[in-house]
Order: structure tokens, then sequence, then C-alpha cells
């Protein structure tokens, strides 16, 4: 008998197993890539929504356990994808400057925001009010990440490429199976799939379809990531990710003609340098309406859990989210109300 089945090896999948992992537990995982939204990411962190120049959620807190864990889970697999690497946020005025500054005053962005704002000239990219700088910011390869874990996984033959069945799975209280492995627990961290699955389908998850691009940029030369209303993202050899958009009807991977053309009007509101279009990708993100991921155990099966609801932040949530999860299950430790299924008191089980 395994200690955990984990269905889905996206972000949180990873971070759940690698937890499990690291704590001396078992693991199996299933997962048949059907779900698009961690391997095309953007796979910024930053602990700043710079729209409305407010903290995220318990930022400090995921900062500090997400550079421990990339940290250990580059030694392991001897793969970089953890990149530290500054956001410039450009400003577009003298109001936007002294927003900048007071915001640099407030308690739970100091130490997230610059008090010196940059003045670095970019070939292609005006910028006569200069830039602020984001602080303890970076960027996962979360592309790189997932084939490294995957191929160290099929190695250890702990991966199973098929889709999950449902209707194979069995929970008696005691331990689940499925197609033959028994385990204590099972973990369903399937990102925007969890629409279909029975236990967790009829939760409040919203899918937030998202669309970058790779675009080459010769003349750029572009060492940070600059933000506006979309990303700059460098990736080397004069290659740089450019995203997102957000589409809450749209619930398909394929990219759109429509997204392409949101993406590149606000690329063209900044950049005035020659580029082309390398790739065009998808992916629909496991979004919640109150931003907050769903995590938790399912109320008539107790060995049955929900890791999702991750959104556009599931760099930086996962680690955090993965360890919140295991130490309810294995340490009886409660969870956030606001992370917790049991937040949706209108939802019948």
């Amino acid at each position: 008998m395994v200690d955990y089945l984990i269905v889905g090896c996206g972000l949180a999948g990873i971070a759940f197993a690698e937890t499990a992992l690291q704590n001396g537990k078992s693991i199996f995982v299933f997962d048949n890539n059907s779900q698009q939204s961690s391997r095309v990411a953007g796979g910024l962190y930053n602990p700043v929504i710079l729209k409305r120049f407010s903290e995220v959620w318990k930022a400090q807190e995921q900062i500090t356990l997400l550079d421990a864990f990339y940290g250990k889970l580059e030694q392991k697999l001897n793969s970089k994808f953890d990149f530290k690497i500054p956001i410039y946020r450009k400003l577009f005025s003298v109001e936007e400057q002294n927003n900048w500054f007071q915001a640099t005053d407030k308690l739970g962005l100091s130490p997230f925001l610059s008090t010196k704002l940059i003045s670095k000239k970019y070939n292609g990219i005006d910028s006569p009010y200069n830039f602020g700088e984001v602080l303890q910011t970076g960027y996962v390869d979360t592309e790189a990440l997932l084939n490294a874990y995957q191929d160290y996984l099929k190695t250890a033959n702990l991966l199973s490429e098929s889709a999950f069945d449902y209707n194979d799975f069995i929970s008696n209280g005691e331990f689940v199976q499925y197609q033959g492995i028994k385990a204590r627990h099972i973990i369903f961290a399937e990102g925007f799939g969890m629409v279909s699955n029975p236990f967790f389908g009829h939760l409040p998850l919203d899918g937030t379809k998202g669309e970058l691009l790779i675009i080459k940029a010769p003349d750029l030369n572009l060492d940070v990531v600059v933000k506006t209303s979309v990303f700059i993202l460098p990736l080397g050899n004069d290659l740089y990710k450019v995203g997102a958009t957000y589409n809450w009807k749209d619930k398909t991977n394929l990219p759109t003609e429509e997204g392409k053309q949101e993406l590149l009007e606000n690329l063209k509101e900044i950049l005035h340098s020659d580029f082309e279009i390398i790739e065009h990708l998808a992916g629909v993100r496991p979004t919640v309406k109150d931003r907050r991921p769903m995590i938790g155990t399912h109320p008539k099966h107790q060995n049955v859990h929900l890791l999702n609801g991750l959104g556009t932040r599931g760099v930086m949530l996962a680690p955090a989210m993965a360890l919140n999860l295991f130490d309810k299950i294995e340490n009886g430790k409660p969870l956030d109300f606001e992370i917790d299924i049991k937040r949706f008191k209108k939802v019948q089980w």
C-alpha cells in the first residue's frame, strides 16, 4: 500500500508529491497531460498586485517557502528552472510615480517595492516616467519543471500517463484503491479538469483562459521583466514571453485570433521595435471567484482530498498550499477557513 495516489502532475500535483516524498511518504501519480495550464503558464512570481498596488495574500510566507522548495527541487533533478529576475513596472505619469512612492510606505508592501525609480533605457521601450522595481520576484520555467519531474517519476516507476477513470476508483473509508493500487489517501490536483470529478466537480471552480505569445525581438536586449497591461519576460536568445489574456467564457485550450490580437495591441503600446511571433499558447487556469485556493477533504470520504484553485499564481501558491494540505492530513493541523472547501456553505455533498 502506498501513502498517496496523486491525480494531476501540474504545479499543484508536483508540489504535493514532493512534499510527501520529503516527509518520507510513498506516492504514485496519474497524469495524461490533458490540462495545459501549468505547462503554458507565465511562470512569474510577484508578491505585489501592480494594478492596485496591494500585497498578494500571504506573499512573504509564500515567497520564503517557494525559494526553499524550488531550490531543493533543482538540486534533486539536477536542472535549472527557478530564475531570479526583477520586475519593472513601467510608470506612465507623475501621478503614477506618486502612487508608487505612497505604496512603498505601506506596511505590507515596503519589503517588495524599491524606493528608487529605475531610469535605465531599453531599446524599443519608451519610459519617460521611468520604472518602479518590484523585489523578491522571479520566474519558474514551468515546462522545464514539469518535464524534469515527470521524467524523474517515470524513471522511478511512479507515473501512469493514462487518463484517470473515476469508475475504477474505490473509497471504502480505510483506504482507497484504483486499478489494483491501494493507498491511504488520494489527492485530486487536476486543475480545470476538476469539473469532471464526481467528488468535487460541483464546487464553484471558474476556468479563466489565458493566452501567451513567444516572440523574437533581436533589438530589445531586455534583462528584466517589464510589466504594464502585459508582461514581457526574457527567455534568452532574443526570445520573450508576452502575456497574458483573461477570458472567462472560453474553456478550451486552443489559441484564438482574438487572444493574439489583444496581446499584440497591448504589446505594441509599449514596444516599438521589430519582432516576430514564434509561438502562440493557451490554457485554462483553475480560478475561483473569491480568488482563494480550494483545499480540503471530502466530508463523506475522509481519505479523498482536493488541491486546486491556484489560479493565476500557481508558482507561488503550490508549495504553500501543498504543505497546508499535507499538514492537515498527517498532523491534523486545521486549514485556514479562507482556503478550505468548507467555506462553500451552499454546496450539497
